[in-house]
């Protein structure tokens, strides 16, 4: 599969079953292998939520498959991602957590203009939809 320019990688499910609060934009840090799966659109965020560990942000469950040219050097196709943000975006984050039990969920992973990975991340809360059910008799 031939390098996209541009890669826009959605969850679709999110805006659909969580009310988003806010939205921030961290970078990632990926590995060499996982750069260039990722260009190829070879990732997956659709089960993926982000969690703190020793004051740093961690992208969990997110998928960039193996890169298909790559030697026995490749990456992990499921490892733990640090995310890049501001020490007072993630003091921020931190806090709300932690007092409101709010997960911080992945949005939206694409590259920029320089061909650098970033990931829209947004402190969410869980909506109940119930669906109207017709009594049928």
């Amino acid at each position: 599969m031939a390098i996209q320019k541009n890669v826009k990688i959605k969850n679709r499910k999110a805006r659909f079953e969580y009310e988003i609060l806010d939205t921030y934009t961290a970078g990632i840090v990926l590995r060499g292998t996982e750069i260039k799966a990722i260009r190829e659109g070879k990732a997956s965020i659709a089960e993926s939520f982000c969690e703190f560990s020793n004051g740093e942000l961690f992208v969990i469950n997110m998928t960039v498959q193996e890169y298909s040219h790559a030697t026995h050097y490749n990456h992990s196709p499921k490892s733990e991602r640090k995310l890049l943000l501001n020490r007072s975006e993630l003091k921020k984050l931190e806090k709300e957590v932690k007092n409101s039990g709010l997960t911080i969920i992945p949005l939206l992973l694409f590259t920029n203009d320089k061909g650098l990975a970033k990931v829209d991340i947004a402190p969410v809360s869980y909506t109940h939809l119930t669906l109207p059910t017709s009594d049928l008799v």
